[in-house]
């Protein structure tokens, strides 16, 4: 393993000049090397002109180059081989089955982008002939479809070194749409990123692509990642992490002379609903399914489970008796990074000194640096409407159940809540009519309603939508995981009488890439 701590420009790899950027291993607190000196405006300039410079080339490769170029950044980061899985557990303190399944889960979505960039559905072809004996006014040729925005700048998540990073969805859904990439690495895994940086690298040159379809830059604070954003030739931007930051970046994106979209995932707290006849029947069983859930990964997922939602009584009473005796028997975890860990602390000491939530149970303390311990707290419905405090997010494993009077109170509390990326309800078959009237709410206020699951694990597939309205993300439209995200980085073009030599191969008559087609109203292909 042959790291070099140098910015990835397109075809080359160059040392800035900033402060050193340092990988530190959570679970012990040791500084790795290399350091990576942090780029600046010189660094973004030179991504952002080769970005520019590839787009037009790259976003009318056709569908077989650009499968090909995604399958081979899948098989690049599988031959890096081990070094790959032991410097990210270095670097974030995440155990080696989870890493292992992360690579599994980033080529599996790079792969899903070459298959749907091969089907050419995204392309939404439609072509309306022109009918030129049509009365009272003949109809003009005219025909669509969807192209590339143009480069686009992605973040790398701190908690998904992998499959939300330097290769990971944003970016493969981007690449997949014909737009060039330049990576923003985030500081926690620099090592990682440039492993993975590296295979993209290579992809490049295998496929004879343009140089700036992909550069990996890095730099502490906020100054690389601002100056991308506010860089004219960036026409979009993907971005994981907190509320803070990702508001930064939108404000910097829309205060532009051309204002571009920034699809950030910022902060969810996943309710999860106890429907009665559910919670009577099977209290206890949900209690400690709750808190697997809950305690999953040191509760550093987007969809951790933050909230829980029921009527109280006996049956809540069992539910809360069988998750304080899983969360006591849970284990200390390591997080992610030290400024994750002060958060996480400072969030649970917020409940902890709330007169309004009571503390039910806490884990097991750890002995080494940045150890999660889970806790558990309760509150009622009441005193949750009056305290938005309560319903901020606290990201790792505690969560905050609220005790409601009665049905109204628990559509009265989902109304209340900011928008998430989930919401899930616990019910039997007794609960239908009750649910059927919750179900509006939920709708309107996470991207993802489930039933009788927990909210942790995405599959990565089409009908996935990883979104919702605010603050869970920026743009409730869309979805950062599954097929349908590399609509994000497209735009529709129509064409209008443009003889057949002008017109893009998809478009032309015969239907040269036999991609599906609405055709005057009628699906061919």
């Amino acid at each position: 393993m042959n790291l070099e701590g140098k910015q990835l420009i397109g075809a080359q790899a160059v040392l800035a000049q900033g402060q050193p950027i340092h990988g530190i291993n959570p679970a012990t607190g040791e500084t790795l090397e290399p350091g990576y000196p942090g780029g600046g405006q010189a660094e973004v300039e030179r991504a952002c002109e080769l970005a520019w410079q590839a787009f037009d080339a790259y976003r009318e490769t056709g569908p077989e180059q650009r499968a090909s170029f995604l399958e081979t950044i899948a098989d690049e980061i599988e031959a890096i081989g081990d070094d790959l899985i032991v410097r990210a557990m270095a670097e974030s303190g995440l155990p080696r089955a989870r890493l292992e399944g992360e690579r599994g889960r980033t080529c599996g979505q790079l792969r899903l982008f070459a298959q749907v960039v091969r089907a050419g559905e995204w392309l939404d072809v439609r072509i309306d002939p022109a009918l030129p004996e049509r009365q009272p006014l003949p109809r003009v040729d005219l025909r669509q479809r969807h192209i590339a925005l143009g480069p686009v700048v992605v973040f790398g998540a701190s908690n998904f070194p992998l499959a939300f990073s330097v290769a990971g969805g944003d970016t493969a859904s981007a690449l997949a749409a014909g737009c060039p990439v330049v990576v923003k690495a985030h500081s926690a895994h620099p090592g990682t990123s440039e492993l993975v940086g590296r295979a993209i690298q290579a992809a490049v040159a295998k496929r004879d692509l343009p140089e700036g379809v992909f550069s990996l830059l890095y730099g502490s604070g906020r100054e690389v990642g601002q100056a991308l954003v506010a860089d004219p030739r960036i026409k979009a931007v993907g971005f994981t992490g907190s509320r803070a930051g990702g508001t930064a970046l939108m404000k910097t994106a829309q205060s532009r002379p051309e204002p571009i979209p920034v699809y950030a995932e910022m902060s969810s707290i996943n309710p999860v609903l106890l429907m009665p006849e559910a919670l009577k029947a099977r209290g206890a069983e949900l209690g400690q399914g709750f808190v697997a859930s809950l305690t999953m990964g040191a509760g550093q997922f987007c969809t951790n489970p933050g909230l829980v939602i029921a009527i109280k009584g006996p049956d809540l009473d069992a539910f809360l008796d069988a998750a304080a005796e899983a969360v006591r028997g849970a284990a200390a975890q390591t997080m992610l990074t030290p400024g994750i860990h002060d958060a996480y602390q400072s969030g649970v000491a917020g409940l902890a000194a709330s007169d309004k939530a009571n503390e039910v149970a806490r884990g097991q303390q750890g002995s080494g640096p940045n150890q999660c311990q889970a806790g558990l707290f309760v509150a009622e419905a009441q005193d949750f409407l009056a305290d938005e405090a309560l319903q901020a997010e606290v990201f790792g494993s505690t969560s905050l159940v609220v005790a409601c009077a009665n049905l109204d109170d628990m559509q009265q509390v989902a109304e209340h809540l900011e928008g998430q990326l989930t919401a899930t309800l616990q019910m039997d078959d007794g609960d239908i009519d009750a649910a059927r009237r919750l179900l509006p709410t939920l709708e309107r206020r996470a991207g993802r309603v489930m039933v009788n699951g927990w909210p942790t694990g995405v599959e990565v597939c089409h009908a996935m939508v990883h979104g919702g309205p605010y603050p869970a993300t920026s743009d409730a439209r869309t979805t950062s995981v599954g097929s349908a995200a590399i609509y994000r980085f497209l735009r529709p073009v129509c064409y209008q009488n443009l003889p057949q030599a002008l017109l893009p191969e998809a478009l032309r008559d015969g239907n040269p890439q036999g991609v599906s087609r609405l055709v005057d109203g009628k699906r061919e292909g």
